[in-house]
C-alpha cells in the first residue's frame, strides 16, 4: 500500500514537471517564434513550479536526499548522533506543526483573492504549502519514534 502511494506521489510529481515543461515550451514558442507573449503561460508556469517544488519536498524527496552540512554529526558517536537527530527532528517537525494552523488559516483566507490572469483562487495556489508542513511534521514525528525504538541505529 505504501509503495502504491509513493508511486502515485512520484507520478503526480512527474506530471507536474511535464506540464511545467510543456507550458514553458508554449511560452518560448509564442514569445520568440510568433512575437506574441502569452500572459497565462507565465502565471501557469509559476504556479506549476510552486506546486512541483512543494509537492516534491513534501512527498517525493527523502531526508537522505537533501543536502546537509553534517561535519559535526559525522564525527559524533552514534549515541550523540541519535540525540542530534532527535533534536533536529523535534525542531523542524515542531516548527512545521506550530506553523500549520496559522498557515491553513491564511491559505483559507486567500480564497477571496484570485490570480490576475487565470483567475484561480490563491488558496489553490498555496495549498501545497500546507501539505508540506503536514508531511514534514509527520515525517519527523515518525523519525523521532524510530530513533526512540530499539533499532535506532539503523535510522541514523
Amino acid at each position: 500500500m505504501l509503495n502504491r502511494l509513493r508511486n502515485a506521489a512520484n507520478a503526480f510529481g512527474v506530471l507536474l514537471f511535464t506540464l511545467l515543461f510543456l507550458v514553458f515550451v508554449v511560452q518560448v514558442t509564442a514569445r520568440f517564434a510568433f512575437d506574441q507573449p502569452l500572459a497565462w503561460t507565465d502565471e501557469l508556469a509559476v504556479i506549476l513550479y510552486l506546486w512541483a517544488i512543494l509537492w516534491g519536498a513534501a512527498l517525493v524527496c527523502e531526508d537522505r536526499e537533501n543536502v546537509a552540512f553534517d561535519l559535526l554529526y559525522q564525527k559524533a558517536s552514534p549515541a550523540l548522533q541519535r540525540v542530534m537527530a532527535i533534536a533536529g527532528c523535534a525542531l523542524i517537525g515542531g516548527l512545521c506543526a506550530w506553523a500549520l494552523p496559522g498557515s491553513i488559516d491564511y491559505i483559507g483566507f486567500m480564497r477571496r483573492e484570485h490570480t490576475p490572469v487565470l483567475n484561480l483562487p490563491f488558496n489553490w495556489v498555496f495549498a501545497p504549502f500546507a501539505l508540506l508542513l503536514i508531511a514534514l511534521a509527520l515525517r519527523y514525528a515518525w523519525r523521532i519514534w524510530q530513533l526512540l525504538g530499539q533499532d535506532w541505529r539503523k535510522h541514523l
